[in-house]
């Protein structure tokens, strides 16, 4: 592990930035970023702030997420979210960490798995997989449960049965195992 030491260059926020705003960047060794695969036309990055370090972490496509996490032996899953014949999501999903590779098809955001939400965590995927199934209040749940072979509330066993279908639209889930 390397280690340097740097200095935070803070300046004014411009644009339609508040009175007082400021905004702050850091100069990174260009072999350091070569190392990990930023390129000048490859350099977006996903930041984590975990309360006492940010880490920086190239962002990967689908295929590169699913190549590495199957190298590590983990449970990867695929699902392309469709609205009638289009595509608008697709998501790879490790069961095993419990991690996730989304990326967007269509600008509309409404028709997209998590809106706006380019980075969505474990439950995102959870609360998505719920909506589209049926309410688990929903009287008949238990007859419900039983015609698709399933003992109790699962969204995730309900999508891979149902696609994910609800009556009022067109919006359906293709899972890939």
């Amino acid at each position: 592990m390397e280690r340097r030491l740097a200095r935070i260059n803070s300046s004014a926020a411009g644009g339609t930035a508040g009175a007082g705003a400021k905004t702050h960047k850091v100069t990174l060794p260009s072999r350091w970023l070569r190392a990990i695969g930023i390129t000048d036309e490859e350099r977006e990055v996903e930041l984590t702030f975990d309360q006492n370090r940010i880490v920086i972490t190239k962002v990967v496509t689908i295929e590169e997420f699913i190549s590495e996490k199957k190298a590590q032996s983990h449970c990867v899953k695929k699902l392309k979210f469709w609205n009638s014949k289009t595509l608008c999501t697709t998501i790879a999903v490790d069961f095993t960490d419990h991690t996730l590779c989304v990326e967007n098809h269509t600008r509309q955001l409404v028709k997209t798995a998590f809106g706006k939400n380019r980075l969505p965590a474990w439950e995102d995927l959870m609360a998505f997989l719920e909506e589209r199934c049926v309410p688990r209040q929903r009287e008949g749940i238990r007859e419900y449960l039983d015609a698709l072979g399933l003992d109790e509330y699962d969204p995730w066993e309900i999508v891979k049965r149902t696609q994910g279908r609800m009556a009022e639209d067109q919006q359906w889930i293709e899972v890939t195992e």
